[in-house]
């Protein structure tokens, strides 16, 4: 039982940095001049990588993009605030009781990233025609199929003894 706790515990932590790096890192969408996050959009030029700020308008409507970006950070709470209770669990409840916050907290990161990656996918970059979804766009859909996973183990491991 102890080596399924660490491997959960593992599987947890691989789902926080997942999530992190898919909410700061800079390639939801990319192109060859082009790299664009949730936060801001880096431009190419002269062999530089130039900050600016993500355009307004159609393409980027910005009640959208904030939904996105609050999913986004909303995700990396629930999952940090589920693995404190996971060990705080662990320790301090009785067997049938264990981990069932901490699997709804899981299931609270899974769906708030499903949120943020399933917006940006219907609402962003839907004309371009050049440009393709970067691996932080890819990350978010791995973070949440992990972050899935373990709020079902969560949710399974409870009846179990620990």
């Amino acid at each position: 039982m102890l080596i399924l706790l660490a491997a959960i515990f593992a599987l947890h932590i691989i789902c926080i940095i997942l999530l992190l790096v898919a909410t700061i890192d800079n390639a939801w969408w990319m192109t060859d001049t082009i790299s664009t996050d949730i936060w801001a959009r880096w431009i190419l030029q002269n062999g530089v990588w130039n900050y600016t700020d993500i355009p307004t308008g159609s393409h980027y409507p910005e009640d959208y993009l904030q939904a996105v970006q609050a999913s986004s950070v909303l995700a990396c709470i629930f999952s940090i605030l589920g693995i404190f209770v996971f060990l705080a669990q662990l320790f301090t409840l009785d067997k049938g009781k264990r981990f069932t916050i901490s699997g709804i907290f899981q299931f609270l990161a899974c769906l708030c990233i499903m949120i943020a990656a399933s917006i940006y996918t219907d609402r962003f970059h839907i004309d371009e025609e050049k440009g393709w979804y970067g691996h932080s766009f890819i990350l978010a859909w791995i973070s949440f199929a992990l972050t899935f996973i373990s709020s079902i183990i969560y949710f399974v491991l409870r009846k179990k003894t620990a």
